[in-house]
């Protein structure tokens, strides 16, 4: 989904955590769930019962936000601690971004913003008419949110917002292909913006679910997660046509994704997570030491695949043992 918030110092440079990964191959053409049985995901010490929205890493930097507020980790997910001053009434943080000096998250009480790798945030929602947020996502110059009542944009990092469409539609998720905007809506499927919001053109075809609660870019294809009952859908035209997913998916309601060059992950609510390494033509099972199946959002760092659970905290595996 990628997912809604975070700071200045010397200029630093964001990033984007890659991921190797290694063991059998579990080629599933018949809905058969092959699951890695000899590795495990490790709980992240500090975050034991928790409920987790949204994740980012970024660099050697990793966070957490959820329904206590946001949570820093320095060793890859090992532990996590509370990072959360400035952003003093808490509330769920349920998205992240970063422009490549700053971090950026989105909550319920609207959009706050780090210069110091989360040791401290600030608010920033002037012009913001929801303050609860659900998406953020930077594409440059833009930093784009996404509410209830639509969606907003800031060219200024976030100092100042206005409306950039979609007026009281209820936006879940937003992502971004090169400058077009991609979101997903609860009630209204899929839209994309190549005008930076001015306007926007549904993108249905072939998506058997109104309701999108997350949203994945991996190079161009695109993937969202369906409601109960659906799965995950793909698209490798920019959403001109929808395909439904299956090779070892079970159906169910999507609420995560993560990504890198070499897989896609998809964490479900209520049957845990799924990867794949041939772009969701097929999908292996990796549930092994998970306490809760119900997924919130995924990331990858150098050395983990991170997962948000709705009760039991963050989880990490060991990306050495994908294959």
């Amino acid at each position: 989904m990628r997912k809604e918030i975070f700071f200045v110092f010397t200029l630093i440079i964001f990033s984007t955590p890659s991921c190797t990964k290694d063991n059998t191959n579990t080629s599933n053409t018949n809905n058969t769930i092959t699951p890695i049985i000899n590795s495990a995901w490790e709980q992240s010490k500090g975050t034991a019962l928790l409920n987790i929205q949204s994740l980012i890493c970024v660099g050697s930097y990793n966070f957490s936000g959820g329904s206590t507020g946001i949570m820093k980790s320095m060793d890859f997910g090992g532990n996590f601690v509370v990072s959360n001053t400035g952003n003093s009434d808490i509330t769920p943080t349920r998205g992240f971004t970063n422009d490549g000096n700053q971090i950026f998250n989105c909550t319920g009480k609207g959009v706050f913003t780090s210069t110091d790798f989360g040791a401290n945030w600030i608010s920033k929602s002037n012009g913001l008419s929801n303050l609860l947020n659900s998406g953020i996502v930077y594409v440059s110059p833009y930093l784009f949110v996404v509410t209830p009542t639509g969606v907003f944009s800031s060219v200024d990092k976030g100092n100042n917002w206005i409306s950039a469409g979609l007026t009281n539609i209820d936006v879940r998720c937003i992502t971004s292909i090169g400058n077009t905007i991609f979101v997903g809506t609860n009630g209204s499927g899929v839209y994309k913006s190549s005008d930076w919001g001015k306007t926007w053109t549904q993108i249905n075809n072939g998506l058997s679910t109104s309701n999108v609660r997350a949203i994945e870019t991996k190079g161009n294809t695109l993937f969202v997660g369906g409601e109960i009952g659906t799965s995950v859908f793909r698209s490798t035209n920019e959403g001109t046509n929808w395909t439904q997913l299956s090779g070892g998916l079970p159906t169910g309601s999507y609420r995560g994704f993560a990504s890198n060059s070499k897989y896609i992950v998809a964490g479900s609510f209520g049957s845990g997570v799924y990867y794949s390494s041939d772009n969701g033509d097929n999908w292996t099972q990796i549930n092994n030491g998970l306490k809760d199946l119900s997924i919130f959002d995924l990331a990858f760092n150098d050395k983990f695949l991170l997962a948000g659970t709705n009760t039991q905290g963050v989880f990490r595996f060991d990306i050495n043992n994908l294959k």
